[in-house]
């Protein structure tokens, strides 16, 4: 070699290139080597990738090059999550149309992913808002509500007045849109709704044989399903009538000071009838928010009926309120309420001066102990509660579930904290639901020989709403039954769907429907899916349920989609800021010139405050363009410094110092492999040992996910052959790294090998082998002391006779400096590590 510098900015896109052209990367079903399915979650095109995809597609794509270097067939595709708001809120504030927003994104990020040089099966490539995609989606949403999985309701829904929409959960903030600001009302709307919890059960039990998924995401999937054993009993009213509630904590049913409904209740609507206050009151819920975080925040406000409910045990008369945080949807839309150990129930307790009796604590001694301003919810044993005193918490539930049903006034039930997932969206940049709404048939699914049902082009965003509802002509057609005069739903997909199946639609890509059953069964499960921990509930929950719904339906014979899964770490910086006019101005690393411990502002070099080391985001500013760092220091160098330091479930902080560190390494390497001499001759045992111990060590540890462990074997194998002779073992050494390395700085490895005078890619060369018998020490190192201190430290043969280390240790001049020509009364030899001349 004659080069003394390794130069990405023209190395990196000759090998990405020499990829493409020989579709090294294409992954083919039919191959007869094994199968294995690497899989990154997909990205929002939202105009630019972040060093967070980065992080995430680098693990993913060291992965994928080594299955392939240990003799896999490796699919690893790429594709894009294309639907939703951003793209809407895009065509409202720039008056572009979606479509063409979101593809100039994709082509954007993907020349951005192409950069990297990430060993990515391109020729699978699709976007959820191509109507081939969504056409096969539409199809299999007939299908499930064929099966009976889809289903149409009214619900009440969370309603933005200005945008005339229905929001998630996700996006009402502070009781308001999260575009609008404008408040969030609650309104019925009819909705879609997938039927989730028929598989309730078997999704929490499906968790147990996650053996490969973190336990924290197990636990929160645990939860989100919710089960829980309750008591379902009813109160009789004042009035004559029965009001049906449902408790988990039937253990604190002596707890219970009053009880409360929701204002859609039948027990609300009936005293609004006559009581112009209690219409008011409603009209007041109506406009509260429905998300958890919502009702957990939002000031607790009741109207009391003049209904009181007795108690069943105690026959005390429980006031009977309208409450704006109880909501229709959850259980019966009335509650037992026990203040004293449930905080919502605290803080309307407290606001209406309600007794708040305590029936749980941590022993019988504090029975009488005071609340200290919130409720306490936790376990401990039972007081207050007659003949539950003393008991636990578990069994005072089956005591009074037991005593209900005993006496005929209630019953143990099982329920769910799972919902029904409801899949409407009133909005325009997602799957049209494939349905006709007709007069005389009712809803009727449209023919499969008529999709896709596209999306219309000519649609206008100036006026807030849905366009497909307000559109002169889309959808109006003929009812496909009657051929009557029939509109189509207007509503569109939940853009979770999108993202439940699209691992199958990689996986297998026939013209004529979603997918092939008999080739999705050579890839799937997917064998590592890696993403963010902000999807582990929802769409890692909704993937396990529409597998599970498609082979209800006879479409797939497995029901977990992803046999591993693992969630990277962020991708961390400090922030930098400055106040002004009373708030806090940020700005970008790339404005400010960092020193020590102090910022100035490159514009003006006035000083910055450094901020704490946090999430990369855009609102504040401490984002670094992969674009400029590419540039600076090649593909390799981020790729090095996204695997090295941190282990990758933890968060990786960004440093320049860092970035600079990977491409001084790139450089050691570059100069290590011109160093390569295929006529050198001699041993060098120690250093060949070595490797072949790091050639078994790595691969565990990628195969582990432990990058950062194979990083640092890789930087000290790297130090010993630096420092050793050349030699057939250095020779070994230095192949020996090329290999390993070549997952993690694909584009360096290429350079070096076709230098070295070969003639193929290294993409397609194996992981090197390694010779067991060269993974056991045939040498150690014994410590030599005198008097219990060390002398010095000699290199025998493993397995030596107390004679010859007796003999090796005598030898030693440093030990007999120490001697000083004393007679030598005993020597103390431990086999393989210790000599030890006493005198």
């Amino acid at each position: 070699m004659t080069d003394t510098r390794f130069d990405p900015s023209s190395a990196d896109g000759r090998w990405q290139r020499a990829w493409d052209d020989a579709g090294t990367f294409a992954a083919d079903s039919n191959s007869s080597k094994p199968k294995s399915y690497i899989l990154e979650m997909f990205p929002y095109p939202s105009g630019r990738i972040h060093m967070g995809h980065v992080r995430n597609y680098t693990m993913g794509d060291v992965l994928a090059r080594y299955k392939k270097m240990t003799g896999h067939e490796v699919l690893h595709p790429m594709g894009w999550d294309a639907f939703g708001m951003p793209a809407e809120n895009a065509a409202m504030e720039k008056g572009v149309h979606p479509g063409g927003w979101t593809h100039q994104n994709i082509e954007t990020m993907k020349s951005q992913l192409k950069r990297l040089g990430f060993a990515l099966d391109w020729t699978r490539e699709f976007a959820t808002c191509d109507p081939e995609y969504y056409g096969h989606e539409q199809a299999l949403f007939i299908d499930l509500f064929e099966a009976g999985l889809v289903y149409r309701k009214e619900s009440e829904v969370n309603w933005d007045p200005v945008d005339m929409t229905v929001l998630a959960n996700e996006q009402v903030i502070d009781g308001c849109g999260w575009r609008s600001g404008a408040p969030v009302e609650k309104r019925k709307l009819n909705q879609w709704f997938l039927k989730i919890t028929h598989f309730a059960e078997d999704l929490l039990k499906g968790l147990d044989t996650l053996e490969d998924w973190p336990d924290k995401v197990k636990l929160m999937q645990e939860n989100w399903i919710g089960k829980s054993q309750g008591l379902e009993f009813s109160f009789q009213l004042s009035n004559g009538d029965f009001l049906p509630v449902y408790t988990t904590r039937p253990d604190t049913i002596f707890g219970a000071s009053f009880v409360a409904v929701a204002a859609d209740h039948s027990v609300a609507q009936a005293v609004a009838s006559g009581n112009a206050d209690a219409q008011s009151f409603i009209a007041l819920c109506k406009k509260g928010g429905t998300t958890a975080a919502e009702l957990e925040t939002a000031e607790k406000l009741g109207f009391d009926t003049g209904l009181t409910a007795k108690h069943p045990f105690t026959g005390a008369d429980l006031p009977v309120y309208i409450a704006n945080f109880v909501l229709m949807d959850y259980g019966t839309g009335a509650i037992m309420a026990v203040p004293g150990h449930d905080q919502r129930d605290f803080e309307f307790a407290t606001k209406y001066c309600l007794p708040i009796p305590r029936v749980v604590a941590s022993s019988a001694a504090d029975a009488g102990k005071p609340f200290d301003g919130e409720a306490e919810p936790g376990d401990g044993v039972i007081v207050n509660s007659d003949f539950l005193d003393g008991m636990s918490v578990e069994d005072a539930k089956a005591e009074v579930i037991r005593r209900a049903e005993k006496g005929g006034w209630g019953k143990g039930t099982t329920v769910w904290r799972l919902r029904d997932w409801g899949a409407s969206r009133q909005r325009y940049w997602g799957t049209p639901i494939p349905f006709i709404h007709c007069d005389a048939c009712g809803v009727v699914p449209v023919p499969k020989d008529q999709l896709p049902v596209t999306l219309p082009e000519d649609v206008d965003f100036s006026t807030p709403g849905n366009p497909l509802e307000r559109h002169p002509t889309w959808k109006r057609v003929a009812c496909p039954q009657c051929g009557a005069d029939a509109t189509r739903e207007t509503d569109t997909l939940d853009t979770f769907i999108n993202s439940s199946w699209y691992f199958l639609r990689f996986a297998s890509q026939p013209a004529n429907k979603p997918f092939d059953a008999e080739e999705v069964a050579k890839w799937l499960p997917v064998d590592q899916y890696i993403g963010g921990i902000e999807h582990a509930i929802l769409h890692l929950l909704y993937a396990r349920f529409w597998t599970r719904a498609l082979q209800h339906v006879g479409k797939l014979d497995f029901a977990e989609p992803f046999a591993s899964l693992f969630t990277q770490g962020m991708v961390t910086h400090e922030t930098y800021s400055r106040l002004q006019d009373g708030r806090a101005v940020y700005f970008t690393p790339a404005e400010v010139h960092r020193t020590g411990e102090a910022a100035t502002l490159k514009s003006d070099g006035e000083p910055v405050e450094i901020g704490r080391v946090i999430k990369m985001s855009k609102s504040k500013k401490n984002v670094v363009d992969p674009d400029n760092i590419i540039a600076n220091y090649g593909a390799d160098s981020v790729r090095w410094f996204m695997l090295s330091d941190s282990p990758p479930e933890r968060d990786l902080p960004w440093s320049e110092a860092g970035i600079e560190g990977c491409w001084r390494f790139v450089q050691r390497l570059w100069r290590l492999f011109d160093a390569y001499d295929p006529s050198a001759t001699g041993e060098d045992k120690p250093l060949a040992r070595k490797a072949h111990q790091t050639i078994v060590a790595v691969a565990g540890d990628i195969e582990a996910l432990s990058f950062n462990k194979a990083v640092a074997r890789l930087y000290e194998l790297t130090g010993a052959a630096e420092k050793a002779q050349p030699s057939e073992g250095r020779n070994f050494a230095i192949n020996a790294i090329l290999h390993m390395v070549s997952p993690m700085m694909p584009h360096l490895a290429e350079e070096a090998w076709v230098k070295m005078g070969n003639t193929t890619l290294i993409a397609d060369a194996p992981w090197p082998t390694h010779d067991p018998a060269m993974l056991v020490e045939d040498e150690v190192t014994i410590a030599v002391q005198h008097m219990g201190k060390l002398r010095d430290t000699l290199t025998a043969p493993k397995g030596a006779s107390k004679e010859d280390l007796e003999a090796l240790a005598l030898a030693s001049e440093k030990v007999q400096r120490s001697i000083g020509g004393a007679e030598v009364r005993k020597i103390i030899v431990v086999p393989d590590r210790l000599v030890n001349i006493v005198t």
